[in-house]
């Protein structure tokens, strides 16, 4: 909440104070702090003028930690000791980080649980937050030296794909190195909010970010001064990084560099890759051949991961429900998108040329700190609401282990949506809550989030509680769901934090299922819906004839008896319309007892009432 500055009549106007925040690109390969330097918000330089700090962290004798391109220098002689990439690791177990296809040069801590993995180094077990950490940390006192002063919050980017774990390791990285998170923000939305503020552009927006071990796409509707994600893509392990191993793979084939270390052949890649976005073609001497390389067989050497991110850029486009021609513009960033074969396959794609008057490496940073700068309370020139989605459906189980969508995907979030249930059982006192991810019918077919347990229901028939399931996902994608009954305000509530992360794969191959399933999904959701509908009918009729027997007339047993027969003889094995139809046979049998029943239940319940008081 925003507090209003009192001023007496007459009395000059004070000055308001400029509060210290700063904007943050926790990039994979760079990372950079911005913040407002008087009328624009920029990249802050370190000493050297540098603006980019490697994401790399050494770990020396002596106890002393070194960040950036001290550290990078160190890759190559203790790799065990440098860690590089640490990005890619927050929020996934051991077994994960062991099937990505990237060199990891270490040696992981096999003391600690598999959902918690961890570095040994010289200075102890390392995990990714702690890495992370030295990162910000220094960024961080970059900050407060070129703006003189303590700061008071920072936002801090995170790619579009990140999950729920993923996130708040990101969160616990920067409350280790003491910053004041106000905000996580997708990384392809900051650069929106820089490139919507600069150009005053209005219309959909793609913004295409290949950094160097993620990518993201996002499809932005920029309208008078409105940022709305319409849709997000992404993979988690895609990025800059594949290129070169492609490129590293081919060249330890031709030269036959067997001397020559991974990290070496990794790293003589990585400067052929920056010298063709310059050159047209390059010379070079590796393990004592000489060699030349065309920026042409550079790129149908690395074609497949720009194959991979052009597929997401087509399933993108389609959740956005917008085709290429009603694409106003493509803004680039990322470091990865200097290669020319990237710009040529995003201009093919779209049919017209990206935008690249931005420097693709600075501008998620400066939209992050034109959001900082809003967020801390600064007087902003350019007010703006940004608004983000959920990049998968979120509900919870119900009966028939179906899946209950509470936030669909592409939700535009922060989100706050509830739904009421209740129970299924004649005197049902707890409910078993059961949060999912996905885009299936089954639960069986989609993530398990997490579960908790409603108690303090009030014992009453099957029906008659209201239980209000509220899912809420704040500004940064993290979710939290409570549970409330609603006559007595029980309450139970849980924060989702899964212990690992969910790969991007995995989420591409769940949308792409629930596409090719569809229809028999939505058959399996009517037979278990059927299904449930007949196993409350009968167990409501068997209750009702043990408390009421006397109500019961002259050969009405026999017949509703008969009718519960066939429909029991069909539950297993019986089709959607089969349960419907003698379900329904059921209630039309059993219709004249349920009716008595009910008569004799409100008669008892009003003997000696008045009819004036009632």
């Amino acid at each position: 909440m925003a507090l209003l500055q009192i001023q007496e009549p007459g009395g000059k106007p004070a000055r308001p104070k400029h509060r210290l925040a700063v904007g943050i690109d926790l990039g994979t390969t760079n990372s950079l702090v911005s913040a407002r330097c008087g009328l624009k918000v920029e990249s802050l330089p370190d000493e050297t003028g540098e603006c980019l700090l490697p994401s790399i962290v050494h770990y020396a004798d002596g106890g002393q930690v070194y960040v950036g391109k001290r550290a990078k220098a160190m890759a190559l002689v203790d790799p065990a000791n440098t860690i590089v990439s640490a990005k890619r690791m927050l929020g996934k177990s051991l077994s994960e980080l062991r099937t990505l296809d990237h060199y990891m040069p270490y040696e992981f801590d096999a003391t600690r649980d598999d959902t918690a993995p961890s570095i040994m180094t010289r200075a102890g077990s390392k995990d990714p937050i702690s890495v992370s950490a030295e990162i910000l940390k220094v960024l961080k006192a970059r900050a407060e030296e070129t703006l003189n002063g303590r700061l008071e919050g920072a936002v801090i980017t995170v790619p579009a794909y990140f999950n729920d774990a993923q996130r708040q390791q990101t969160k616990d990285a920067a409350e280790e190195a003491g910053l004041n998170v106000l905000r996580l923000l997708n990384e392809p939305t900051a650069a929106a909010v820089a490139y919507g503020l600069d150009t005053a552009d209005q219309g959909n927006i793609v913004v295409f970010d290949l950094g160097g071990g993620t990518f993201d796409v996002s499809v932005l509707s920029l309208t008078r001064g409105v940022f709305e994600v319409l849709a997000t893509g992404g993979d988690t392990n895609l990025g800059g990084d594949d290129f070169d191993r492609l490129f590293a793979e081919w060249l330890k084939h031709q030269a036959g560099a067997d001397g020559l270390s991974e990290g070496e052949i990794m790293q003589c890649a990585n400067e052929i890759k920056h010298r063709l976005s310059e050159e047209e073609a390059v010379e070079f001497t590796l393990a004592s051949q000489a060699m030349t390389v065309t920026r042409e067989q550079f790129a149908a050497l690395t074609s497949e991961p720009l194959e991979r991110a052009m597929r997401i850029c087509r399933r993108s486009l389609r959740d956005a429900k917008l085709t290429n021609e009603e694409i106003d513009n493509i803004v680039l960033v990322g470091g990865s998108t200097r290669m020319p074969a990237v710009r040529v396959a995003v201009a093919e794609f779209f049919g017209r040329e990206p935008l690249t008057s931005i420097d693709p490496d600075k501008v998620v940073a400066v939209g992050a700190g034109i959001q900082a700068d809003v967020l801390i309370g600064n007087k902003s020139e350019n007010d703006f609401l940004l608004l983000d989605v959920t990049p998968l459906s979120l509900g919870i189980e119900t009966m028939g282990e179906l899946v209950e969508k509470i936030i669909p995907r592409n939700t535009t979030i922060p989100v706050s949506r509830a739904q009421e249930f209740t129970t299924f059982k004649d005197g049902q006192t707890a409910m078993a809550l059961h949060v999912m991810q996905g885009e299936r019918e089954s639960v069986a077919d989609c993530r398990s989030l997490a579960r908790f347990t409603l108690r303090g229901i009030p014992a009453m028939v099957a029906g008659a509680a209201k239980i209000r399931v509220t899912f809420q996902v704040d500004a940064d994608g993290l979710l939290s769901v409570s549970a409330e009954e609603t006559l007595t305000g029980a309450k139970a509530e849980i924060q989702v934090k899964p212990s690992y992360g969910l790969e991007a794969d995995t989420i591409k191959s769940m949308l792409q299922e629930s596409q090719e399933h569809a229809r028999e999904d939505m058959e399996l959701r009517s037979l278990r819906e059927a299904k449930v509908d007949a196993i409350q009918l009968i167990d409501a009729i068997a209750g009702a004839v043990v408390a009421d027997p006397e109500l019961l007339e002259e050969g009405e047993e026999a017949r509703i008896n008969e009718a519960v027969a066939k429909l029991i003889a069909v539950l297993d094995e019986g089709s959607s319309a089969q349960l419907t139809k003698l379900t329904q046979s059921l209630n039309e049998v059993s219709g004249d007892f349920a009716a008595r029943r009910m008569d004799a239940h409100i008669g008892r319940a009003l003997q000696g009432e008045r009819i004036d008081g009632v």
